[in-house]
Formats: C-alpha cells, sequence, structure tokens
C-alpha cells in the first residue's frame, strides 16, 4: 500500500465513525461550539463527545481554541468544509433507515430541509430557490458549468459585496453544491459566501432556533420578492419550525 492510500485510508476511518460525522456536520455552520454544546448535538456522554473531538482535532479537520475553562471547536478550514458536503452530496438515503421520530425531531429535519446554512454559503430550499432566480435573471448562467455574469457583477455591486476583491481570493469565485436534501444545485464558492453574508448584514435571512438552520425574516418576506422575484408564498413556507 502506497502512502497515498495509507493517507486517505487514516481519513476515511476517522469519517466513517456516526458520532464524529455529526459533529462535523453540527459544524457547517461555520462556527465555534464549545464541546458541552457538541455533546449534547450528538446526543452523547462528555467523555465520549471529547474523544471524537480529539481525533477530529488529530487528523486536522478541527482547530481548537481554549479560552479560560471553555474549550471551542470549529473546522480547520474551508476545504474541510467542502469535503463534508461533497460526502453528503453522494450519500444516497438509505431506504431501510427509520424516519425521524418524534415531534422534535421531524420539526428539526423540515427546518433543516427549508433553509441552512453550508459552512458559509446557503442550502436547503431555500439556496436552491436563490440559485434558480438568480440564473433565471440572468445574473449567473448554468449552461457549461457556473459563471457569474457582467449582470450579475453589477447586481452584487449594488449590494455593497466587492466582486473584484471576490475575484482576487484564492478560493473559486463561484460553484454549485449537489444540495443534498433537494438534490438540485445551490450556490457556493466567493459568491455563494456573499449573497449570505449580505443577506445577513441586510436581515433578510437569520440563524433560526436550531444549529445550521436559516430562515428567512419577516423584511426578507418583503425585500426578496422585488430583489430576486422570490415567490413570496414559497419565502412564507421557509419558518423556522424546529423547537428552541
Amino acid at each position: 500500500m502506497t502512502v497515498e492510500a495509507d493517507s486517505v485510508a487514516r481519513l476515511a476511518g476517522l469519517l466513517a465513525d456516526r458520532t464524529r460525522m455529526t459533529l462535523l456536520l453540527a459544524m457547517l455552520d461555520g462556527r465555534a461550539w464549545t464541546m458541552g454544546e457538541l455533546a449534547r448535538h450528538a446526543g452523547v456522554g462528555a467523555s465520549t463527545a471529547s474523544e471524537a473531538l480529539s481525533r477530529l482535532v488529530t487528523g486536522g479537520l478541527l482547530i481548537e481554541d481554549r479560552q479560560g475553562r471553555h474549550r471551542y471547536l470549529r473546522l480547520a478550514n474551508r476545504q474541510v468544509a467542502r469535503m463534508i458536503e461533497d460526502l453528503s452530496e453522494h450519500a444516497t438515503p438509505d431506504p431501510t433507515a427509520a424516519a425521524p421520530r418524534g415531534l422534535r425531531a421531524v420539526k428539526v429535519s423540515a427546518a433543516l430541509a427549508q433553509g441552512r446554512t453550508c459552512y458559509d454559503h446557503l442550502a436547503g430550499r431555500l439556496g436552491v430557490a436563490i440559485t434558480d432566480a438568480l440564473t433565471e435573471r440572468g445574473l449567473i448562467e448554468q449552461t457549461d458549468g457556473v459563471r457569474l455574469t457582467s449582470a450579475g457583477a453589477t447586481w452584487l455591486s449594488e449590494l455593497a459585496v466587492d466582486v473584484d476583491q471576490l475575484r482576487a481570493a484564492r478560493r473559486p469565485l463561484i460553484r454549485t453544491c449537489l444540495d443534498w436534501t433537494e438534490r438540485r444545485p445551490h450556490l457556493a464558492g466567493g459568491v455563494g459566501a456573499a449573497i449570505r453574508e449580505s443577506f445577513l448584514t441586510h436581515s433578510w435571512v437569520e440563524p433560526g432556533r436550531t444549529p445550521r438552520v436559516m430562515i428567512v425574516t419577516d423584511l426578507g418576506r418583503r425585500e426578496l420578492p422585488g430583489l430576486l422575484g422570490l415567490d413570496s408564498a414559497e419565502l412564507t413556507g421557509l419558518a423556522d419550525l424546529a423547537p428552541a
């Protein structure tokens, strides 16, 4: 076995654990979590969470910051986030898996499907609807891959996004992800991240009460139909279903 094969096998083994993958998926919201928050989210004890997180830190997938008694953990970089996204894209639903049980589990699942953050961009039905609207208005093109049009660059500039800065960055300017719940593309890359940040700044979207969930605000439901031609009825459905 080659050194490269050894490295890939170690990485695959690190990811091939339900608890560790649950923790990584939670951190796709892009923020730093405490160990206690992650343990509660994964439904495991503190010692189990601590062992899983230590392995992920050692494996280079997480970064740990200590502030006093608190231990904060977050994804190491965008490359790790993209890898987790790509794995989610390729994962197919298990037909033998039980559906979410209990009202809370059902609501959390529905809320994540409606709108969520995928590290630094919007996903779920919200992310797909925005991508569709940008395409229909000629702000992006998806005929051969995906590209930002000149009209799209102007539109972003009107939202106070520095397009030249996005172009100069090392990350891809624009790309799409196959949304794992919608099975259709949502926007990622520098443009996807800039749209999420702009929508948050304008208070058109906001974090829900459940990790990763993003909801459209009352202001967003009033302004996004004019901004992008999004269907107001569809936006009204993107409410925070998940319990506190």
